[in-house]
């Protein structure tokens, strides 16, 4: 074997397909529907992105939003753990967002989350989001302490977000609602004194998870977090990243890309007017792909040979990851 490549015969938990991993159809459905977002938190690349040449500030259009529902519920059945509505910005945010998450839980026939600030779940918002028949809610919150909130989540306000969450977690029990509640806490260095105050006491108010997540570097964007994490893994044997094998993304400008974390544009595979999930998932690209992460070799593939963050994701039998929290709630909802 030579340097720098990946031992992957006769190892436990090997890298490639198997279980919820499958060849047909990715496992994880990501759709990004706006740049747009209302805070400029310090982890976060888009206070950078909002002022680059690759923001454009748009809004996934629905009809595609649609199309891709429509294709897990045709093609996905089986394969699909669940479609996950995320965001370069704050998925709320977008005017057509409610009808889009509804279309989804209603049509998909997977599991479908949604990952928010909760700046803006008023009541009236927070009641249609309900109604909508999502089936978890995963709000960022990132701080115990309205001071550091105030340090990470910059233009945000910790006194209203809790008030949103608490509100949620009232309405849900008081109609009886299947809804699931996470919250989570990226850990950094400004709240790591935090993180277990902030378990307990979102644990005692009642939300299903409170998540403490590590911190990454969003794909290299955020400089000084890329360059701490590259220094950690300079005598690191690079292993490959689990995305090429688990997800796949729908992104605000109608195109289909491989990384969740791309500010920049260097994953977009194809058009997804033109294209299908299937088609992509298993084409000579994605081979490929899947070839230079097992090789380490990405002479090809410069946005993931740059990137810091494969350590940051998990395999399956590599411990406990966000596909591990879904998999609990849905024996739960079960």
């Amino acid at each position: 074997m030579r340097p720098g490549e990946v031992d992957v015969e006769g190892k436990e938990g090997a890298y490639e397909f198997g279980g919820r991993l499958t060849a047909e159809f990715p496992s994880q459905v990501i759709i990004d529907v706006t740049e747009v977002c209302n805070l400029a938190c310090i982890h976060c690349p888009h206070p950078e992105f909002k002022k680059s040449e690759y923001y454009s500030a748009c809004y996934l259009e629905p009809e595609l939003n649609a199309k891709i529902v429509d294709e897990v519920r045709d093609h996905g059945q089986g394969y699909t753990q669940y479609i996950r509505y995320s965001s370069e910005g704050e998925p709320l945010v977008h005017p057509k967002g409610y009808e889009m998450i509804e279309y989804a839980a209603r049509n998909s026939g997977v599991y479908v989350t949604l990952t928010t600030n909760g700046t803006i779940m008023n009541e009236k918002r927070t009641r249609r989001l309900l109604d909508s028949g999502v089936h978890m809610i995963d709000i960022s919150i990132d701080a115990f302490t309205p001071e550091t909130y105030a340090k990470i989540r910059v233009n945000g306000d910790l006194d209203v977000t809790r008030k949103n969450v608490l509100n949620l977690l009232a309405w849900i029990k008081q109609t009886s609602s299947p809804t699931k509640v996470v919250v989570s806490f990226i850990e950094q260095p400004e709240n790591r004194q935090e993180a277990v105050k902030f378990q307990t006491f979102w644990e005692e108010q009642g939300v299903d998870f409170a998540v403490i997540r590590r911190l990454h570097s969003a794909a290299g964007a955020v400089i000084n977090v890329a360059s701490m994490m590259r220094s950690e893994q300079l005598y690191q044997q690079r292993r490959p990243c689990v995305y090429p094998w688990e997800r796949i993304v729908l992104n605000p400008r109608g195109h289909l890309a491989f990384c969740p974390a791309d500010w920049n544009h260097g994953s977009t595979i194809a058009d997804y007017r033109t294209s299908t999930v299937s088609q992509i998932w298993q084409s000579e690209f994605y081979r490929k792909l899947r070839e230079a992460h097992l090789s380490n070799k990405f002479a090809s593939h410069g946005f993931c040979g740059q990137c810091p963050d494969w350590k940051q994701t998990r395999w399956p039998a590599e411990g406990r990851g966000y596909a591990n929290l879904i998999e609990d709630l849905q024996r739960e909802r079960a």
